[in-house]
């Protein structure tokens, strides 16, 4: 949380809490008052009652025909009077119309039944016992709040009624919590008001007084976060002149910016130049510290042991391997005796078989570290065969280059006194014309065979120019679609937005695009869909072709990119080596993935222009 924040935070709970308790302490007195002026005019309205009855009740009965010693009938004498003066009446009927918290008057007989009450259908019925209001006038502040926003409940003002010095009943005033509640409202609300309004002005004050306290502090922020980016500026001249705390302060980080952006430059330097590395290994790459915790990892590691390079960063040896796999148990054995790894195959934590060597780095007899690498081995033993290949093509070529140039001489020689011996034998025996034409026939053929030899063999030259193999898709589509549709296939391009320029013989890369889709719609016999994509891989431009035909039988794809191999009865088997050659003329390679009954798709991976990879790996490096 950021230190405006809490002062902000701070200074208003604390005004919150001043508000809160004068507020409450506004309440509370409030609230006693209320009902303090309750009790007065509940005890002025019961005495003003009693008065009233007195009044009604100072008639002479010995001059009525009352039996004196009746109770029952001095009783229904007194009850008269009372129900029919005028003077009571108009005490309970002006007592109900002028309080505002006045909910019933009455005079209550000794049995506890209503002689007179502000509700007619009362009299006579028994009055309910209720709570005294005085005890409620002198209890705690949150029990007097607690009952007047509780339940509705009725309190009772009750003065006793005597005649002649005799007891008789009582005279009582309700007052109901709800028009106490009322009385309190409009005072509660605004309390509640200023209240808020002063939460609201603490709030303003806190934000103007923090802002004005710390921005200092706020201007620090803004240098060290230009120094973190690297935008080191040198501060004004009246911020260093100051005396202040301000002053001294940024004084000290000038000196630490001039000497960071030293720093910053050798460090951006080393590490952009190691990213780079690190990015293009195709091995993988683990330096150790002395206490065995990795400190660089390069990408390929990911590919050995599936996990997250960003986890490995940082962690220990024994985080990193287990030693429930071959590959963990060896490395940490190596750890554990110090002692360095030579090359070793072993499986891999994902199943790849992989070539492991540790080698210890020590300076002065004292141990720095320790750095693990990583090889595919399959792939390793992939490269050296195909390292030997290229060597016994090479060495083919030039056998076949030779035989091919001592062959084609004859031939012609052949072919010349072929052409003599027909004229000869064209009178002499007409029959020979016919053997004479066979033989004509298989020598062309043959010399085709040597040529192809020859032009297979022949070192090409290449006319590269940078090409978006986006294109290269879209014409080889327009070139072959019009013969793919003939035969019922639909062609398809699938490119993206992304630009994927190489360094390429537009003719010699397209040839190869086409001999791969006559292949993919001759192996559609009834007809399907042809697919070409091109697309971005792992900084490589990937160029797909994929058929929905039969697909590859098992026994013969390790033969298809040898030349003179082919399956079609019309068919010469030069196409598709003549498409692995012009691959890895340009450095790249094919291979292809096929399903029986599915299909099949080949991969022809072409490196980018080096413009290209270029930006490709600041991208990879900023992310």
């Amino acid at each position: 949380m950021r230190l405006k924040t809490k002062l902000v935070i701070a200074i208003s709970l604390m005004v919150v809490a001043i508000v809160v308790t004068l507020s409450t302490i506004y309440v509370a007195q409030l609230v006693h008052q209320v009902l303090n002026d309750g009790v007065e005019q509940g005890q002025f309205a019961v005495n003003q009652l009693i008065y009233s009855c007195r009044q009604a009740l100072e008639t002479d009965l010995s001059s009525t025909k009352i039996d004196l010693n009746n109770p029952q009938q001095v009783n229904a004498f007194v009850e008269e009077s009372l129900q029919t003066d005028p003077g009571v009446i108009n005490v309970i009927e002006s007592q109900i119309g002028f309080s505002s918290i006045i909910s019933d008057v009455a005079v209550v007989g000794p049995e506890g039944t209503a002689i007179v009450h502000s509700d007619p259908q009362m009299i006579g019925k028994p009055v309910p016992a209720r709570p005294d209001m005085s005890q409620l006038a002198s209890a705690s502040f949150w029990q007097q709040l607690r009952v007047t926003y509780g339940p509705i409940r009725t309190y009772v003002i009750k003065v006793p009624l005597d005649r002649n010095n005799r007891p008789f009943g009582s005279a009582q005033v309700g007052i109901s919590s709800v028009f106490l509640k009322a009385a309190l409202h409009d005072e509660l609300n605004n309390a509640l008001k200023f209240s808020c309004i002063a939460i609201l002005v603490s709030l303003a004050l806190a934000a103007a007084l923090s802002n004005f306290a710390l921005r200092p502090l706020e201007a620090i922020s803004r240098r060290l976060d230009q120094m973190t980016a690297g935008e080191i500026t040198v501060p004004a001249p009246r911020e260093l002149n100051r005396s202040d705390e301000y002053g001294n302060v940024s004084s000290k980080i000038e000196r630490i910016g001039r000497q960071m952006r030293t720093v910053n430059e050798v460090f951006s330097a080393l590490q952009e130049n190691v990213d780079q590395i690190m990015a293009n290994l195709q091995d993988g790459l683990m330096l150790f510290t002395k206490d065995r915790r990795a400190v660089l990892v390069s990408a390929s590691i990911e590919t050995f042991l599936g996990k997250p390079r960003g986890e490995m960063l940082g962690s220990h040896a024994e985080e990193i391997f287990s030693r429930d796999t071959q590959l963990g148990r060896n490395v940490l054995n190596a750890f554990s005796r110090h002692e360095p790894m030579h090359t070793v195959e072993i499986q891999g934590d994902n199943g790849i078989d992989v070539q492991v060597s540790l080698d210890f780095i020590e300076e002065g007899g004292q141990q720095l570290g320790a750095l693990l690498t990583m090889r595919d081995a399959e792939s390793m033993r992939k490269i050296e065969g195909e390292i030997e290949v290229s060597r016994r093509l090479a060495n083919i070529g030039k056998l076949t280059s030779g035989v091919a140039h001592e062959v084609k001489n004859p031939i012609n020689s052949i072919v010349v006194h072929l052409e003599i011996l027909r004229n000869k034998l064209k009178e002499a025996d007409p029959d020979a014309q016919r053997h004479m034409d066979v033989i004509g026939s298989e020598i062309q053929r043959l010399d085709r065979v040597v040529q192809t030899l020859v032009d297979f063999t022949r070192p090409v030259e290449l006319k590269l120019a940078e090409t978006d193999l986006r294109s290269l898709i879209q014409q080889v589509a327009f070139v072959a679609r019009p013969d793919c549709e003939r035969h019922g296939v639909h062609v398809i391009t699938e490119v993206g937005e992304e630009p994927l320029p190489a360094k390429i013989d537009t003719d010699l890369l397209k040839q190869a695009l086409l001999n791969i889709v006559i292949n993919g719609a001759q192996a559609m016999e009834s007809g399907g869909t042809l697919t070409m994509r091109a697309r971005r891989n792992e900084g490589d431009a990937q160029l797909e072709i994929q058929d929905t035909g039969s697909g590859i039988p098992p026994a013969i794809r390790d033969k298809i990119f040898n030349l003179y191999f082919t399956t079609k009865k019309t068919g010469s088997g030069i196409g598709l080596a003549m498409t692995y050659r012009i691959a890895q003329l340009h450095n790249g390679s094919v291979h292809f993935d096929t399903r029986i009954g599915e299909g099949t798709t080949f991969y022809l991976t072409l490196p980018l222009s080096r413009t290209e990879q270029q930006e490709s790996e600041k991208l990879v490096a900023r992310s």
